[in-house]
């Protein structure tokens, strides 16, 4: 099945390697692009049967390629999109697969392009209407929706709670009968299996609270 087919992507190397592999498997690419404005002019100048893009782009490197498709598909209902990015990104994989219904669309790391079959598999699928999505955003995406505190063991849920209250360690250790030393090592294991960023510790423990208020 060929395929008319946009590029989007600001690196030039993978931008012009997408395109030489892209062709030399049949499909034709139209335009290859390598900013979010640039991206939704070729749409709109020359319609597509899918787009290839990247999340992150020109003008504000930020999200530009994925909030300029998300757009593109109110725009053009249907218009298949397959995502491509480096990191896995949660948030943007579920803004990508809630547009249009979650049909044609489809969200890939980076480097799944050099399973060769793999990806113009992909890309047909999403073409014609399908979901594709990478088997780490899928585990991830699971994660996301698990209760973050069942990771937690009972003495933990109790450290945990006893912080949401405001209270300071050495309030803690009093509390519970413990040493501070202990209480540090609870607290470092709630911050290590809620998986929260390495930062301030008083940072730490007001998302640590915010995991336990949602939960």
């Amino acid at each position: 099945m060929s395929l008319r087919l946009i590029v989007a992507e600001d690196a030039v190397l993978l931008r012009e390697g997408l395109v030489g592999l892209l062709e030399r498997v049949g499909h034709e690419v139209v335009a290859a692009v390598g900013d979010a404005d640039a991206l939704v002019e070729a749409v709109r100048a020359d319609r597509p049967d899918l787009i290839v893009t990247d999340v992150r782009m020109p003008p504000s490197l930020g999200d530009d390629g994925l909030r300029a498709s998300v757009e593109l598909r109110t725009e053009f209902p249907g218009l298949p999109v397959l995502v491509l990015s480096q990191y896995v990104e949660r948030s943007y994989a579920l803004r990508l697969l809630d547009s249009g219904g979650g049909a044609g669309v489809g969200y890939l790391l980076k480097e799944r392009v050099g399973k060769v079959a793999d990806f113009t598999s992909a890309i047909e699928r999403v073409a014609a209407g399908g979901t594709v999505v990478d088997p780490e955003v899928i585990q991830q995406l699971v994660q996301l929706r698990q209760d973050p505190l069942e990771r937690l063991s009972a003495r933990e849920r109790e450290v945990l709670a006893l912080i949401a209250e405001g209270r300071t360690n050495a309030s803690l250790a009093k509390h519970l009968f413990i040493s501070e030393a202990a209480v540090n090592k609870h607290i470092g294991n709630i911050f290590n299996k809620l998986d929260l960023p390495v930062d301030t510790e008083g940072h730490r423990r007001v998302l640590a609270v915010l995991a336990y208020l949602r939960a």
